[in-house]
């Protein structure tokens, strides 16, 4: 690659490429490990097949028709027995002997690879899992083993919800909506499959699942990860698949790390799926009730990856998952670990205070502190203030998700201001139809009409800032209905201009509404059904075209109408209006957090 070509340039002042081949039988070792062994180990380059020569150093034209050991390994785009060394001279017997003897360090490094390989596979990945449990993935959460359980639980959980379908276009439920409509996946396609077909693809997906994040970190203790780090996770799929475990199983493993960054493929095999989002929503929950969290530019547990990551897995699947749920049965999972830390950390200093002081407990002493300590971590109380603690993290947690997707979606053009204006609303933790309404809005605001009602809303909201008014939607005639509460009394018995439009308990008028005020009346009466039952739908656009239809009412209401009239009455029932208007829009985005 173009990295290698500059470094091995910068190594040599007269680069002369060298090609040169090793034993054909170190292709029995995973690609990856061959690749890796050459570049890091040696900076050399290795080929691919076809080959553009044969036999020993020097070579010579390829004969397509002799026999090789491995056939299979030449096809084209596959590794080679190959490699390219470079030269920092010009050899006077054309770089025989260079090539020799770079050919035997390779030789000495992949003979090594082959010896991991081979002794890696004597074990099942479930016996090399047990050895997680002698590996800290931090002390406050426990080992990498205890990391895999929660992961296994999470990921079956994720199945076993419906979030995660062994078929998505062929199951019922709202994960088959597709982003920014309400319609449901063809009738043919459900007829297509039966239900008990349907629960038995769960089922197996389930275990599979669980199955996968049991073993997901289990190449982390072979003897290849321990020599190459980078290739967790790699090798544990080639592992996987060599002992006979099912091809699903062996992607999920291989490929659970993914995405780790930008523009890094996005899994969307649904066990590999499952696991990935149930491994990355452990490490943000668990850090988080540890309160590890990343501060400024230091982020030592790559959170802000992780969830970048979850969002990635979400919007690109289109998996309709609420959050709240999941990070909070995650926190549950890691809580007691962290519960079982800080208490342990409080006998353990207690010892060491009392040896520092010079009056060291007996053996009987240290039991009674160590069981009082144990009961007092037990108790009820430090429960609950624990489970307090918990909560407010993981609350934290669904901001810095807010704050992950504005960055996520900067690149693809999308305001921050929306994403904020959508959260605002509170209750909105499912990324796919948050993303939905915040494209909606986007559209929305960008035209003459949404601007307009922009404007409009922020003056209807600035007078009912100024008079401190908070009243709900309490108008007569209104989606909202009901009375108008402690702002203006109802007057049964007084007349009303519109009594088509009065019901029980609505706001009855002492007075003719202006033209202005009546048609926003009536605007506001059409309008707020539609956008309630567009919202309900996830029709985002048919419901910001529901409140483009209130632009001009209330553009002809401000120039018309004097809201803070004399008459009390008059007042409160205008202002009542412009609340009345607030909400309806409030039931799309929170438009006092849009800028402009």
């Amino acid at each position: 690659d173009e990295g290698l070509v500059i470094e091995n340039a910068g190594l040599t002042e007269w680069p002369v490429p060298l090609l040169g081949r090793f034993d054909e039988q170190f292709l029995e070792v995973p690609p990856e490990v061959i690749q890796l062994t050459a570049r890091t180990n040696q900076k050399y380059f290795v080929c691919t097949s076809p080959l553009p020569l044969a036999g020993g150093a020097g070579g010579g034209p390829v004969d397509a028709d002799s026999p090789t050991p491995n056939p299979s390994r030449k096809r084209e785009g596959d590794l080679a027995n190959a490699f390219v060394c470079t030269a920092n001279i010009t050899a006077s017997d054309g770089g025989a002997a260079i090539v020799d003897g770079n050919r035997k360090v390779l030789a000495a490094r992949l003979s090594d690879a082959r010896f991991f390989w081979e002794q890696d596979r004597k074990k099942t990945l479930a016996q090399h899992a047990e050895g997680l449990a002698r590996i800290t993935f931090h002390e406050k959460l426990g080992t990498v083993a205890d990391k895999a359980e929660r992961v296994a639980k999470l990921a079956r959980w994720l199945v076993e919800e419906g979030i995660v379908k062994s078929s998505p276009s062929t199951c019922d439920g709202e994960g088959d909506r597709p982003q920014g409509g309400g319609g449901a996946p063809p009738s043919a396609l459900r007829a297509a499959t039966s239900p008990s077909k349907l629960e038995e693809d769960q089922a197996n997906l389930a275990e599979q699942a669980e199955l996968a994040a049991r073993l997901c970190k289990a190449d982390l203790v072979t003897e290849m990860v321990g020599e190459f780090p980078e290739l967790q996770g790699l090798m544990g799929g080639y592992y996987a698949r060599a002992e006979g475990l099912p091809d699903a199983v062996a992607d999920a493993i291989r490929d659970h790390y993914k995405p780790v960054g930008q523009g890094d493929q996005v899994p969307t095999a649904p066990v590999t799926v499952a696991v990935s989002l149930a491994d990355k929503l452990d490490t943000l929950a668990s850090f988080f009730v540890a309160d590890l969290l990343p501060t400024g530019s230091k982020d030592p547990f790559a959170l802000r990856r992780a969830a970048l990551g979850v969002i990635e897995l979400l919007t690109a699947n289109q998996l309709r998952l609420g959050l709240t749920h999941p990070i909070y049965q995650s926190g549950a999972l890691a809580g007691g670990r962290v519960q079982g830390y800080e208490w342990r950390k409080k006998f353990e200093d207690l010892v060491k205070a009392r040896h520092a002081a010079g009056d060291p407990m007996d053996e009987d002493e240290y039991e009674k502190e160590r069981d009082a300590i144990i009961e007092r971590a037990r108790s009820p109380e430090v429960i609950a203030e624990f489970g307090v603690r918990s909560n407010e993290a993981l609350a934290n947690l669904l901001g810095f998700f807010a704050d992950r997707l504005k960055v996520q979606q900067r690149e693809a053009g999308v305001r921050h201001d929306l994403i904020d204006a959508v959260f605002a609303l509170g209750g909105e933790d499912d990324l796919v139809r948050l993303l939905a309404r915040v494209h909606a809005l986007q559209s929305f605001v960008g035209t003459e009409d949404g601007a307009n009602l922009l404007a409009g809303y922020k003056r209807a909201a600035n007078i009912l800032k100024k008079e401190g008014f908070a009243s709900p939607l309490p108008l007569a005639g209104g989606a909202g209905g009901g009375s108008l509460g402690s702002n203006v009394a109802p007057a049964a018995d007084s007349p009303t201009p519109n009594p088509s439009r009065r019901r029980e308990g609505d706001l009855a008028l002492s007075y003719t509404p202006e033209p202005a005020e009546d048609a926003l009346i009536e605007a506001l009466d059409a309008a707020e059904p539609r956008a309630a039952a567009a919202v309900a739908a996830e029709d985002f656009s048919g419901a910001m075209a529901a409140l483009a239809s209130l632009r001009g009412p209330i553009d002809a209401f401000f120039e018309q109408v004097t809201v803070n009239d004399a008459d009390d009455q008059k007042r409160s029932y205008r202002l009542a209006l412009l609340a009345r208007l607030r909400g309806a829009v409030h039931g799309v985005a929170d438009f006092s957090r849009i800028e402009g």
